[in-house]
């Protein structure tokens, strides 16, 4: 049995028929299509087709708006007949010595080999930087300052070139270089230890002036004290008296043993008569 919902679609289609085609069956009108559902895509009608032309008032249409290029017209001569631009570099004077160079390791050598970054000896220890001094240890550390620059614009090199050589051979590189600078501000840092512990026993020396720039250490003679003590010591054994009685020493006859040769006064030299020939 058919539902009305299944009907609906078929009660349309005759209805419709029967408005175009009055004096047509049903039957016929529901087979032939319906010409009230046509449309036309463009009008027929003159006054539509004489319209004007829409224009754009862009007068800036076609001009490139990064480059200011408008449109490219063609030319009437060959492109080999086309003018060419003069070969012309400009000489820029580059100074041979510039600081710049640091940079690399050879003017006409951007990057090291592999086998030429292994080339290198081990890092300074602190042992040896303590017996350097001030001016070869400042010299030493803006050379480790130099490698330093080197290497990473070495680094630096490699990654814009995409490079996977010589990297870890640069990283061992740098590795000494920083062992080095290190051992250095080690020993400097000791040697202001020792500095600031020097002044501030200087600063309880008597003989030490701290604040005479030109002479600060003024020492004291310490023989002039010495001396005076040897005198009144020859001068207390010369004021004793010797014990007299039976405790008296009988004189001692001198020997030659006893005698000092360092105190014995020089001989004088004796003349030896010249010989005479016959």
């Amino acid at each position: 049995m058919a539902t009305p919902a299944s009907i609906r679609p078929s009660i349309s289609r005759l209805v419709t028929a029967s408005k175009v085609f009055p004096g047509a069956s049903t039957t016929l009108g529901a087979v032939l299509p319906a010409t009230a559902a046509q449309r036309c895509p463009f009008s027929s009608t003159p006054e539509y087709n004489n319209r004007k032309p829409r224009r754009d008032n862009n007068r800036f249409r076609g001009l490139s708006s990064i480059h200011r290029s408008g449109l490219r017209w063609r030319m009437n001569i060959d492109k080999s007949q086309t003018p060419q631009p003069a070969k012309y570099k400009p000489k820029v004077q580059v100074d041979p010595n510039h600081g710049l160079w640091d940079f690399f390791y050879a003017k006409d050598k951007l990057l090291l080999t592999p086998d030429e970054s292994t080339e290198h000896g081990r890092a300074w220890t602190v042992e040896e930087l303590r017996h350097k001094s001030w001016d070869d240890m400042h010299k030493l550390w803006w050379v480790c300052v130099k490698e330093q620059n080197r290497l990473a614009t070495a680094r630096k090199e490699r990654r814009r070139l995409k490079f996977t050589d010589g990297g870890d051979e640069g990283e061992a590189r740098f590795r000494e270089v920083r062992k080095t600078m290190w051992a250095i501000k080690h020993a400097l840092t000791e040697r202001w230890y020792l500095w600031e512990d020097a002044r501030k026993l200087a600063e309880t020396d008597p003989e030490i002036d701290l604040s005479n720039v030109q002479n600060p250490f003024v020492p004291r003679d310490y023989l002039e004290g010495h001396e005076a003590a040897l005198e009144e010591e020859i001068q207390d054994a010369s004021t004793e008296q010797s014990p007299s009685g039976f405790m008296a020493e009988e004189p001692r006859p001198t020997k030659p043993e006893d005698i000092e040769p360092s105190i014995l006064p020089p001989k004088p030299s004796e003349t030896q008569p010249s010989p005479t020939k016959p």
